[in-house]
């Protein structure tokens, strides 16, 4: 609960006192005051509430501290004052707005997403270093001199204005898919996915599509969630992952799958394909296949053709060949594969040892299943990194 809490102080606070640091300060305290009277005293009943009024009076203190009169005049007015917070423009939704917020053109794009990762999504460092296939201490260092840069430069954490919105809903976007992509294959020792994550990151990206109705990125991204999201309770079995092509499809969600495939449709008839608009076609292809034999591999990597005309990545690239091995076999894939600079990648690994297994190359199939293994963390995963690794011939 503390997790998932802590986005929604970050925004309240920073809403209220219009500074990270300050914001930062006082949610922390605030948990911690959680974690030691409640255990003795009982959860309150409404516990966010609790913690919303501790990390203010908290954030209060600090500035009384600070002693600096015109702040502490600010702060004793926002403690006695019960005038209306000031209005919220044109997004109503205090977590969504911080994202917006933290999205400032001013800053680099990933130092954006970053901060609105660590601030609102409630990874931690080593987290969203994960996720930029970086070292932690680089991810650190960018984190905190985004920070730097909003506090030197001045950058206020105005609302935005509708007007601001077009140009930073690209950042946004980005930031909700790495947010639901934590919770479906979460990194470190915890549960291998996060309900909490996939549920806020599609929270967020329904309420984004109902701001923004005609912004198709926006509507992809969210069929692109939902359509990801109605496998995930076939996901994980026992405590080993379960691929795509061995899930008991009779598991899946359909009103998830029904609901992102009219999504879909809605973006086809639109026709002005964008990155997440063709991520989601994908997902569709793969959610009306009836058996993981019966895909439709043609027409995925057609789509993941017209994908790498847009985002030519090394990981659209790796996607693509998944593709590949499946009509022209696994030899041409691992070709493909082999090119990719994406040692660092647990899955540019994972793929290669598959491929490498269906060619009856088991020595090395091994040895890049070890490799994967190294650099993997999500604990289902390495059970099944294993488990393929172990049935390997002698």
């Amino acid at each position: 609960m503390f997790r998932e809490e802590y986005g929604r102080l970050i925004a309240s606070l920073v809403r209220r006192f219009g500074d990270i640091d300050i914001a930062e300060e006082a949610a922390g305290e605030a948990l911690v005051a959680a974690l030691e009277k409640w255990p003795e005293a009982g959860v309150p009943p409404n516990p966010g509430g609790w913690l919303t009024t501790t990390a203010g009076n908290r954030a209060i203190d600090k500035l009384r501290r600070e002693k600096v009169r015109e702040t502490k005049h600010e702060a004793a007015a926002m403690l006695y004052d019960d005038t209306p917070h000031e209005p919220t423009g044109a997004i109503t939704d205090d977590r969504l707005r911080l994202i917006f917020t933290c999205c400032h053109p001013a800053l680099a794009p990933e130092a954006r997403i970053a901060m609105t990762l660590r601030l609102l999504g409630g990874l931690t460092v080593a987290e969203i270093a994960a996720a930029f296939l970086v070292q932690e201490t680089t991810m650190a260092q960018r984190i905190t001199r985004a920070k730097a840069k909003i506090k030197g430069a001045n950058i206020p954490y105005k609302v935005p204005e509708a007007e601001d919105l077009p140009a930073r809903v690209g950042a946004v976007l980005a930031v909700l898919l790495l947010i639901f992509n934590e919770g479906y294959l979460s990194t470190g020792d915890g549960d291998p996915i996060r309900a909490d994550l996939t549920g806020e990151a599609i929270r967020l990206a329904r309420t984004l599509h109902d701001l923004m109705p005609d912004e198709l990125e926006a509507t992809g991204l969210l069929a692109l969630l939902l359509l990801t999201e109605s496998r995930r309770a076939a996901r994980v079995r026992g405590d080993e992952l379960v691929t795509l092509e061995e899930q008991d499809r009779g598991g899946w969600d359909r009103a998830l799958i029904a609901e992102g495939q009219d999504l879909v449709r809605a973006c086809l008839a639109a026709n002005r394909p964008g990155r997440y608009q063709i991520l989601a076609a994908i997902n569709a292809v793969h959610t009306d296949a009836p058996t993981g034999a019966a895909t439709d591999w043609a027409q995925i990597a057609a789509l993941y053709d017209q994908l790498s005309r847009i985002d030519p990545s090394p990981i659209v690239a790796l996607n693509r060949a998944v593709a590949i091995a499946e009509l022209d076999g696994p030899e041409v894939a691992l070709a493909i594969v082999d090119r990719l600079p994406l040692e660092t990648y647990h899955a540019w690994h994972a793929t290669r040892a598959e491929l490498l297994r269906r060619l009856g190359r088991s020595a090395e199939s091994r040895e890049a299943y070890d490799a994967a293994l190294a650099v993997c963390d999500n604990t289902a995963e390495r059970a099944y990194l294993t488990r393929k690794r172990d049935q390997l011939a002698p």
